[in-house]
């Protein structure tokens, strides 16, 4: 039998996991963080952007923590038991309570849960979780989960924030007025401008030095790296343009770390409108991509040129899988034997009269995406691709348009990616809730099947490799690069631990217990 067992060794273990701590003994009363965009919404079970999983991250714990080198540790849990491949149970904290003085008990993993798996909610990680077949309070400090099958991952998803059930069930609007048992509470929010935290000063793993935590909104990168080198801000990190990182970096009045990041940059092919349905012609597009000149020239070498939807950190990835490289010959015979020609000698392709237009799209808060649309808009003209561009703001670009798949081609990212199912799943299976390109493939349904359920790490491995062929050469994403991950603090704060996925625990200057 399938058994397995995690227990906290000591309280100091428990202390450091709960709270990944900053070197420095005494923290500043307040840091200003800079954001790239406001959250969306401060209900994690709702989150679907960046700024929003790392501020709830804040005001919220969940039954694990994911380590910087993603091992899942105890946090709301103590410890958890896996006696057969479908049942986990957890143990739960005791003396917890959230922000509003209201016990933490294992009803409010069951609401939680058992909310975010309604399809009515509509929540963006759903897919994460879907298969739970069942929550249940054993006791007041007892959960057990039930599943439906095999699940490798789950562990690695258990972060998510648990939310009060009777506040919520009381009426309480959790996504603007949040109430968790995190280290921050919500001070006040003044919406596309700043998010101020304050210290949680009864928070079960000891109160954080840092008494307030401001959040400052200022989408233009280059905008945000000014006001932290004016002292406004004490800290800022990706996404940051190329050409202020090597500045910052140079500057040894600054702390700072650049590494590797868990995510990516890419093209989303909307599958289902006619313009870019046929998957040779998206092959074709992707060879007019020129990656060495937008990583390196545009980027400045900050991202990774990709190859495939893995990751190069993780398990899964294999070098062997090749998307299609920059080769203008290559696509001009493949636009020609598609039937795209220039038969009026316009300098644009056609075929039965109809000329061969596509539009791409980014948001407007990154001026690298726009030089990249803009650097690509050229090279399509130049193959005889009439290229139009679209750039909006985040929130029209992304609910507004992707999101409905609206689009034909979208550059845009992904972060956070724990496991190849996070960047997979809910994007590439038939009807998924972030699958935004329409895609369906049988074949790489089951094999992402495949990939969830079972617990043999190759068997996984196999399966997440042969779905990624089929995606370098389907392509409703082209993976542009892996993105690097940088952080720029004031020395004020210390030698911060690095958090590849950009959370901000590490500024709170919490002690250890």
């Amino acid at each position: 039998m399938l058994r397995r067992t995690l227990l906290a060794a000591t309280c100091l273990s428990l202390g450091l996991l709960a709270a990944p701590a900053a070197s420095f003994a005494q923290a500043p009363a307040t840091v200003r963080v800079g954001l790239d965009v406001d959250a969306g919404t401060l209900d994690p079970r709702l989150a679907r952007d960046t700024s929003a999983y790392r501020v709830t991250d804040l005001i919220y714990d969940g039954l694990v923590r994911l380590s910087p080198d993603l091992k899942p540790m105890p946090n709301l849990a103590t410890k958890w038991e896996n006696p057969d491949p479908l049942t986990w149970i957890f143990t739960l904290r005791e003396g917890v309570t959230f922000h509003d003085g209201s016990p933490f008990t294992a009803d409010d993993v069951v609401f939680t849960y058992q909310t975010l798996l309604k399809p009515e909610m509509n929540a963006p990680l759903r897919a994460l979780f879907t298969p739970i077949a069942k929550v249940e309070a054993v006791d007041a400090k007892t959960v057990k989960f039930t599943l439906s099958a095999p699940y490798s991952p789950l562990l690695s998803y258990l972060e998510m924030g648990i939310v009060p059930k009777k506040a919520v069930e009381g009426g309480a609007d959790i996504g603007l007025k949040p109430v968790g048992t995190g280290p921050m509470k919500l001070a006040s929010w003044n919406r596309g401008s700043k998010i101020t935290l304050a210290a949680n000063a009864g928070y079960w793993g000891g109160a954080p030095k840092t008494q307030e935590l401001q959040l400052v909104v200022i989408g233009d990168n280059t905008a945000r790296a000014q006001a932290f080198e004016a002292k406004d801000l004490d800290l800022i990190q990706s996404p940051l343009s190329p050409q202020d990182i090597k500045r910052l970096q140079a500057n040894a009045a600054y702390g700072n770390a650049v590494t590797s990041g868990l995510g990516i940059t890419y093209l989303n092919f909307n599958v289902g409108d006619p313009a870019v349905s046929d998957p040779a012609l998206r092959r074709a597009l992707a060879m007019l991509v020129d990656q060495k000149s937008i990583v390196g020239d545009l980027y400045r070498g900050v991202d990774q040129e990709a190859s495939s939807i893995l990751l190069p950190s993780s398990w899964a990835y294999s070098a062997s899988i090749k998307q299609p490289t920059y080769n203008p010959a290559e696509a001009a015979k493949a636009l020609d034997a598609l039937g795209w020609k220039d038969s009026n000698g316009d300098g644009i392709r056609d075929k039965g009269g109809k000329k061969l237009q596509v539009t791409i799209s980014t948001h407007n808060e990154d001026p690298n995406r726009v030089q990249t649309l803009e650097f690509m808009q050229a090279a399509f003209q130049q193959a005889g691709v009439e290229a139009q561009i679209r750039i909006t703001d985040w929130p029209a670009f992304s609910t507004g348009y992707v999101q409905k798949s609206q689009h034909q081609v979208a550059l845009l990212g992904w972060l956070n990616i724990v496991d190849p199912d996070r960047l997979m799943y809910g994007q590439f299976i038939t009807n998924g809730p972030l699958n935004w390109s329409k895609y369906s493939n049988a074949e790489v349904d089951q094999l992402l099947e495949t990939g969830r359920k079972s617990l043999d790490l190759e068997a996984r491995k196999a399966a997440y490799q042969k779905a990624a062929t089929i995606i370098a050469n389907e392509l409703p994403y082209y993976v542009l690069s892996y993105q690097g991950y940088q952080v720029f603090y004031a020395k004020s704060l210390g030698a911060l631990e690095v958090n590849p996925r950009g959370y901000l625990r590490n500024v709170l200057g919490m002690a250890a217990k």
